[in-house]
């Protein structure tokens, strides 16, 4: 079990929030798959505040999510309290994670992601703010970050040390810099010098391929729960194999291509109900090339299954798999998803590694355009 404040997680999975990916309908499929949290995709707290259509409509929760989990980007303490008061009052949220680990350039160029921990005041106005607006409504506030901004502007272990005097119930450590955004290897080692020197639980992010993989990232840090991104895309069913692998049963079976078919039949179907058949079989697209990863396709197919735009054309087309192709075994434990390659230099705000206080520096800016992302 995973314990969040007076919030517990039978099997201590989240699934992090990803832009594009983790709306209503992935969530759900997840969720029929194995238990866990299950994070919507980030909004930023100006937009919740503003009334932004946009990031309002990103708060869409299936009628099934008895937990509510949102996680929340911002770089202002009053906005983001306000922001999180509403979440808890008016969307019955029942957890909010707060994001200081984003990479993306257009994020930490304005001091928002994985660049705010860097100014160590400012980041613990903010968890303050978030977790005495939350607090009322006994709704536990995490935080999500990375090792730093560089390896030699690291900021995790400070980060670690606010979240646990702000109150905040967890922190979760992608065990990469900025610098590195998604390529390479994760340093678990981080992750465990974090569980060392903090006293409240720590979630470990970063190469969690396969269920093995969250059970040895848990013998090696000794960390409370894992957080799973990229392994997921194109793979709902390793939350089912997580579920099973902590609950002391053997992995099940690898799906045959079959079984993978059903799967995404289910995902176009969900997708269909949230967001009407034709913008959510366009929406499917994107998955399809997960899904079908190292298994014999054919070009053709693929393309037309990258091209569907309705479930009768999904049916007709997925008709066409064999499902009797068992799961190409060589890609367990490969990367998924975005990699790219590291930075040599991280665009930030100017002077801004001067000082680590921030609480004066002007970030009117940080929050446009983020949402989702």
């Amino acid at each position: 079990m995973l314990k969040l404040g007076n919030l517990t997680i039978d099997t201590p999975v989240v699934l992090a929030p990803m832009a594009g990916i983790t709306n209503a309908a992935y969530r759900r499929l997840c969720a029929e798959q194995g238990a866990g949290l299950y994070v919507c995709e980030m909004i930023t707290s100006r937009g919740i505040v503003e009334g932004d259509q946009k990031s309002l409509d990103m708060l869409t929760f299936d009628e099934s999510e008895t937990v509510r989990s949102v996680q929340l980007y911002g770089v202002d303490p009053v906005y983001v309290g306000r922001a999180v008061q509403i979440l808890c009052d008016q969307y019955g949220v029942a957890h909010i994670d707060l994001n200081f680990g984003c990479p993306v350039p257009k994020v930490t160029r304005k001091g928002g992601g994985a660049a705010l921990p860097w100014k160590r005041n400012l980041l613990g106005a903010i968890l303050h703010s978030a977790v005495r607006a939350a607090t009322p409504y006994g709704v536990p506030v995490t935080m999500k970050t990375r090792i730093g901004i560089d390896q030699a502007h690291q900021t995790y272990l400070d980060a670690g040390r606010i979240a646990e005097e702000s109150g905040a119930a967890a922190i979760g450590l992608h065990g990469r810099t900025a610098a590195q955004a998604y390529s390479g290897q994760a340093d678990w080692s981080t992750i465990a010098e974090l569980v060392r020197q903090v006293n409240i639980p720590v979630l470990g992010n970063g190469d969690i391929w396969e269920a093995g993989d969250a059970l040895r990232m848990v013998a090696e840090t000794g960390c409370a729960g894992v957080i799973v991104g990229r392994g997921c895309l194109g793979r709902p069913w390793l939350f089912r194999d997580l579920a099973v692998a902590f609950a002391g049963g053997e992995t099940l079976n690898l799906p045959t291509l079959g079984e993978v078919a059903t799967v995404m039949r289910r995902h176009g179907e969900l997708l269909a109900d949230l967001m009407g058949e034709p913008r959510g079989l366009r929406d499917f697209r994107k998955h399809v090339p997960w899904y079908l990863k190292g298994f014999p396709a054919g070009g053709e197919l693929r393309a037309a299954l990258g091209m569907v735009e309705s479930l009768t054309q999904l049916d007709e087309l997925l008709a066409q798999l064999d499902p009797a192709v068992p799961f190409p075994v060589a890609e367990l434990g490969a990367p998924r998803g975005r990699q790219g390659s590291p930075r040599d230099h991280i665009v930030l705000p100017q002077g801004w590694l001067d000082d680590t206080d921030g609480l004066t520096a002007d970030l009117a800016d940080a929050e446009l355009g983020v949402s989702g992302g």
